[in-house]
């Protein structure tokens, strides 16, 4: 499949998902069959590490086709970007969506600032590019926006596996919204 083509499916999935009227395809014992010969997954998903943001539900997909990355704050660190970079150069996979969603808890606590400790003030160190490119008095959820667009330029920037990828054509990254409210993503 081409990036339009995979695209158009991950849509596709998304309005059954949307609908309540999942197809839940290619998730039985056949399926795990040919998986155990290894993994084509056609997308990479930086997402969320939030519980209410689930890719392989929101795009109705099924078993190996999406390789799934989640941290708090989809944000792109040494060690989603080293996932990144595997899955595109021993995989196949030639679509990236950063997806972030609609009242992020780490876009909020990196928004509100303050002392929440080592691990996650790193973390949500990542998600500062965002927070200074987005307009003054930027809701969360238009920061969770900026933020992804950041993580799109990061990827390509900040690997040469994956920047060369999509400089070539090969890869395509795209940002993309979850709305916990109704199950739609929008592409950005």
């Amino acid at each position: 499949m081409n990036h339009e083509e995979i695209l158009n499916r991950l849509q596709e999935g998304n309005s059954r998902f949307v609908a309540d009227k999942l197809e839940g395809k290619l998730q039985d014992s056949s399926r795990r069959d040919v998986l155990t010969k290894g993994q084509q997954p056609h997308t990479i998903v930086l997402s969320c590490a939030d519980s209410r943001v689930v890719p392989e539900l929101a795009f109705d997909a099924g078993l190996g086709e999406l390789f799934v990355l989640r941290v708090a704050g989809n944000v792109a660190n040494t060690s989603t970007i080293a996932s990144i970079e595997y899955a595109v150069a021993h995989c196949g996979s030639t679509v990236i969506v950063v997806l972030g969603h609609q009242s992020c808890g780490a876009v909020t606590a990196a928004v509100a600032g303050g002392d929440n400790g080592h691990n996650l003030n790193h973390l949500l160190a990542h998600i500062a590019p965002a927070i200074a490119s987005a307009k003054e008095g930027s809701s969360v959820n238009e920061v969770v926006k900026v933020n992804a667009q950041k993580n799109v330029e990061a990827l390509s920037t900040r690997s040469a596996i994956i920047g060369n990828a999509v400089a070539s054509g090969s890869v395509k990254i795209v940002p993309a919204y979850y709305n916990l409210d109704s199950g739609k993503v929008d592409f950005l």
